[in-house]
């Protein structure tokens, strides 16, 4: 897994931590420059459309999303991945790879980004991670589990 850089990480949080409850609120966006390798995270308690509405931004379609669940019986975190469909540029397989290559490296900025959030909620580092692989072709349209946060943690 490559390292963190916080220097490269730019955080928009809108999204406060007052309560339990907020935890199913919120959602995050995590964008990149292709030219500089920043990252860009909105935490807030919807996503950032404003942010994957350009026309980069669609053609790509290589944004992460993310939200929490509550799950059976704990929290989980649903990850999104738009592998195929759309104005997408690339084959799914060649998508998949790439998301694959770097998911473990999102899942740490994740978890870095919002540490207060895991200062004031521990148990959430013990979240199963839940990675929605998105497209219309049911050979990489699947669910994955890929651990616990703690996992990521820096």
């Amino acid at each position: 897994m490559s390292e963190i850089l916080p220097e490269k990480i730019h955080v928009k949080c809108t999204h406060s931590i007052e309560t339990e409850k907020s935890i199913l609120q919120r959602k995050y966006t995590l964008t990149h420059s292709d030219f500089t390798g920043d990252l860009f995270l909105t935490i807030n308690c919807s996503y950032d459309n404003e942010e994957i509405s350009n026309f980069y931004s669609k053609l790509m379609r290589d944004e992460v999303l993310a939200e929490w669940i509550k799950g059976e019986y704990e929290y989980e975190l649903h990850v999104y991945l738009h592998v195929s469909g759309g104005y997408v540029i690339g084959g799914a397989w060649l998508r998949e790879r790439i998301f694959r290559h770097h998911l473990p490296h999102v899942l740490k900025v994740i978890r870095y980004a919002d540490k207060d959030l895991f200062d004031k909620y521990p148990k959430l580092d013990d979240a199963k991670i839940i990675v929605h692989f998105q497209s219309p072709k049911k050979k990489y349209n699947k669910l994955e589990d890929y651990g616990q946060l703690n996992d990521y943690k820096t």
